[in-house]
């Protein structure tokens, strides 16, 4: 069955349209929401029988991580991640924005983004806990910039799709690994190094 296509505002609220996402995604289902990188596919990360349909939407192996969206430190502290002077300092300059944090949480490594995008906070927001969070493409191909593209990189494995307009894509989020009081940049992108480290607190 084709999914239910939503159209919504960047820069507006739509609770009805974030409730609907945030429902489907409580009840197991796949849903693709804008970013201000890219369109991204969502599940619900507690779910196993909704992380392998994600894995299975974009052709990927399951044991491969996937990072969350969150909507602050709250959501980061409830899924048991460690939080030091370091992850605050980064967090206080960098989001919402373009940067993933891979932090220790008792299930192992995990990666959390706190997004620039309104629908993509209200989504979280509805759902009321981290949302996992890829790129609406199938695995080797290039992310989607439009929903369209996301419904036809991904057909009917999506309940519903929240339709924001074309998104600005381009270069994605800088992904920095934190542990020990440290940091080890697992992906370039559109945070540099040098401005990560510039508000590292001093020792």
């Amino acid at each position: 069955m084709p999914p239910r296509v939503l159209h919504v505002d960047r820069g507006r609220s739509d609770e009805g349209a974030a409730g609907a996402a945030a429902a489907a995604l409580a009840a197991g289902r796949l849903v693709i929401i804008p970013t201000e990188t890219v369109y991204g596919l969502c599940a619900d990360p507690r779910s196993e029988a909704a992380m392998a349909a994600l894995c299975a939407a974009k052709g990927r192996p399951e044991e491969k991580k996937t990072a969350c969206l969150v909507g602050g430190l709250g959501h980061i502290i409830v899924a048991g991640a460690v939080v030091c002077p370091v992850v605050r300092a980064l967090a206080d300059r960098f989001w919402p924005g373009p940067m993933t944090l891979v932090l220790d949480t008792p299930a192992g490594p995990s990666g959390f983004r706190w997004p620039d995008h309104q629908v993509a906070l209200d989504v979280v927001t509805a759902f009321g806990r981290p949302v996992a969070a890829t790129s609406a493409n199938r695995s080797g191909e290039a992310p989607a910039q439009t929903a369209a593209e996301a419904v036809a990189a991904l057909g009917d494995a999506v309940e519903v799709v929240l339709d924001g307009g074309p998104v600005p894509g381009g270069v994605p989020s800088t992904v920095v690994r934190v542990r020990d009081g440290r940091i080890e940049i697992l992906r370039a992108g559109a945070i540099p190094e040098a401005r990560l480290r510039a508000e590292l607190p001093r020792a």
